[in-house]
């Protein structure tokens, strides 16, 4: 396997329990700090291959540090790597014999019983993953062109409104979930967000539609770049958003209608 040596800064010094009775501090845990000749191994995303079966993993379209310093390689290696990869190779085994196997992702959320807790999640996990990876880009962010950019004003009335609801859903978003900007059956773009791996295209989402932006608020996603700063995260997500992307998934639900 390909590898090379990412450089990684010191990141903390120690971690502070709390009380969750009287909510005062109660201890203080000493870390070591690595040294600044420390290495930590990143590997390539090719190397990354899924068990056989009906689904395989998106390639990541970007190296593991290109969304750096948004993103961290060790960030972007783990989630990938081991969450997506885990979800993956897990919707494989529930859907192997059934019904389900054959269809596609978008085919099995639409279809799978929400009381089977396995499949719900696994299958979440991978459609709503392999979209996060594809709508994030180095040298990216910035504001959307053309119809994308003048339906978000139209629907939102700017894109600076767009960009204070979305990160304010992202921000309120209680436990590990996800926010979306999705286009609702009357072809109007809507933000909205659910909990854990559930996604717009669910039975059971709060606003049904065609997700073309997802914002990922679990933990694994942040927390070793931004620890409990999570509306920093949010605030980076912005400066890596590929809108070219995004307008290619806007054209694609709209032409489904």
């Amino acid at each position: 396997m390909r590898k090379f040596n990412f450089c990684i800064p010191c990141l903390v010094t120690a971690i502070l329990l709390l009380s969750c009775n009287n909510k005062k501090l109660t201890e203080v845990v000493e870390v070591p700090l690595p040294t600044a000749q420390e290495k930590v191994s990143v590997g390539i995303p090719d190397d990354i291959k899924a068990n056989e079966g009906s689904f395989q993993l998106e390639k990541l379209p970007y190296s593991y540090d290109a969304l750096a310093p948004n993103i961290s390689a060790i960030t972007l290696e783990m989630h990938y790597s081991k969450h997506y990869l885990t979800y993956t190779n897990n919707l494989n085994q529930a859907v192997a014999g059934t019904v389900l196997e054959n269809l596609t992702i978008e085919e099995v959320l639409a279809k799978l019983d929400l009381n089977d807790a396995n499949t719900r999640n696994n299958a979440g996990g991978y459609y709503n993953h392999t979209l996060y990876w594809q709508i994030m880009a180095p040298k990216a962010g910035g504001k959307p062109t053309d119809i994308l950019d003048e339906t978000i004003k139209t629907d939102f009335g700017s894109f600076e409104n767009f960009v204070t609801l979305f990160k304010d859903e992202a921000t309120k978003q209680f436990g590990s979930g996800w926010v979306w900007l999705v286009v609702d059956k009357t072809g109007k773009l809507q933000v909205t967000s659910s909990q854990n791996q559930d996604n717009p295209l669910m039975n059971n989402a709060l606003i049904p539609g065609t997700p073309i932006l997802a914002l990922d608020v679990w933990e694994h996603a942040y927390y070793m770049d931004y620890q409990y700063k999570r509306k920093n995260y949010i605030d980076a997500f912005f400066n890596v958003i590929n809108w070219k992307k995004v307008a290619e998934n806007y054209d694609a639900a709209i032409n489904k209608k």
